[in-house]
């Protein structure tokens, strides 16, 4: 049994920690840059290490410099630049920090309080203004101290960005080891940057697209024993529990929750045929919403709950429906050369990632929910599974080089201007990202 996979965080939020007799409230906001012939330049920000508690203020520091930079807007200073060595208690010296090249500074400690719980405090500085932009301080437990380093790189990102957070999060993906030809494949969760991998299943079964809840600690995956029928369970991260749903005598495929997390969409076969089914997740009763003699399959709910983006053959090759959640209107919204497949609803409602196929190679992109304003992000021998960044600004995939390799996780950014590999153990596929751990019930 998987004991507390997810395990809860008791942050203590303080009042944004003033400095007012030092300098006036911030009110302006950074901007980034754009270069000659319109090219994006990442915001130089400088991340001094954190004072205190022996090396772990330098280990919390390491982790908002590395989350920053990976989130390619963000150009770290190399430290041999740095002017001061800067303190937490006084205002820096914003010309010093103005001439090493820094828009930015973020500085900051921990301390454990008489309990032995971790006390991190951080400030982010604007060097053009002087000005400190905010400033917060959390109490936890000291064995969540990545999860403070990645909280507070999600305010800092926040803050300069105007975007969400999406640092504080895990990732579940296929792990895969092995020879191509047989490949133990494992369900496999770790933190967003590739640490504290654990695995969820053993590899004893097949396993393949697993879906994170949008509202709970639930994954939804299909597993197949040898000889039998792919069967779609649900297990808990924080309990281990696993739940088979239904009894199909046909496959079932592609499940997905709904965003309150307590209907799953899910294709099931029916002969030739396959068609898009709802489950209400109490009572386990299905509620069929398409009905052809075609592949209706990957249904994808819109934030709100109250529309289903999927794929479907009926009209010759795959291409990407919207509908009503219950199952009327049913569009088409892809019309560009190639197939679609593999449609994943941004949490923000703004658009739908997908998969295309056209001329031997596979691409991530993205459109609006009407088809409008489609826009390829990056493309390839074998792209496959978007899934969201709980802000929406970033999508998951795989990358499949061909030959005896396997595939590796990357994500890119809705401009396609960012694009970094997200490291695991070994082959990875079907990734998919979990909503933000404070948000997440």
């Amino acid at each position: 049994m998987i004991t507390r996979i997810v395990s809860r965080l008791i942050v203590a939020l303080a009042v944004v920690l003033p400095m007012a007799a030092l300098v006036p409230a911030a009110q302006a906001q950074l901007s980034f840059r754009v270069g000659p012939g319109g090219q994006f330049q990442p915001m130089p920000i400088a991340i001094a290490d954190f004072s205190g508690e022996g090396d772990l203020g330098q280990r919390v520091s390491g982790i908002i410099t590395n989350n920053l930079q990976r989130s390619g807007y963000f150009a770290p200073l190399d430290k041999a630049r740095f002017p001061e060595r800067p303190s937490f208690d006084a205002a820096p010296r914003f010309d010093a920090w103005k001439m090493a090249g820094a828009q930015a500074l973020v500085t900051g400690r921990v301390s454990r309080d008489p309990s032995g719980r971790l006390r991190a405090e951080f400030r982010l500085w604007d060097i053009e203004t002087g000005q400190q932009l905010t400033g917060q301080q959390y109490v936890t437990d000291a064995n969540f101290w990545r999860r403070v380093g990645h909280i507070i790189s999600d305010a800092v990102y926040t803050k300069i960005t105007g975007f969400g957070g999406f640092f504080d999060s895990r990732i579940v993906f296929v792990d895969e080891s092995g020879p191509k030809e047989n490949r133990r494949k494992r369900l496999a969760i770790m933190d967003q940057d590739g640490a504290n991998v654990r695995y969820l299943t053993q590899g004893d079964t097949s396993v393949v697209a697993p879906r994170y809840s949008p509202a709970t600690q639930d994954i939804t995956y299909m597993s197949q024993v040898e000889g039998q029928q792919p069967r779609v369970q649900v297990i808990n991260l924080e309990t281990g529990t696993r739940q088979v749903l239904g009894n199909f005598p046909d496959m079932a495929s592609s499940p997905r929750f709904g965003p309150e997390g307590s209907r799953i969409v899910m294709s099931l076969q029916q002969g030739g045929n396959a068609n898009i089914f709802m489950m209400n997740l109490g009572s386990q009763a299905t509620t069929r919403l398409t009905s052809t003699p075609a592949i209706d399959t990957s249904p994808s709910f819109s934030p709100d709950g109250k529309q289903i983006v999927f794929e479907s053959d009926r009209g010759g090759k795959q291409q990407i429906y919207v509908m009503n959640a219950d199952g009327s209107d049913q569009r088409r919204i892809s019309f560009g050369d190639g197939s679609y497949s593999q449609p994943a609803w941004s949490p923000r409602g703004d658009y739908i990632a997908f998969t295309k196929q056209r001329a031997g190679g596979f691409a991530i992109g993205i459109m609006k929910p009407d088809g409008s304003g489609e826009r390829i992000l990056t493309e390839g021998f074998h792209n496959e599974s978007p899934t969201w960044a709980p802000n929406g600004q970033y999508i998951l995939f795989f990358r499949d080089p061909g030959g005896q390799a396997g595939g590796k996780l990357y994500m890119v950014d809705i401009t396609g201007r960012v694009e970094q590999p997200v490291p695991t153990p070994s082959f990875a596929s079907d990734p998919t990202w979990s909503p933000l751990l404070s948000e997440s019930r």
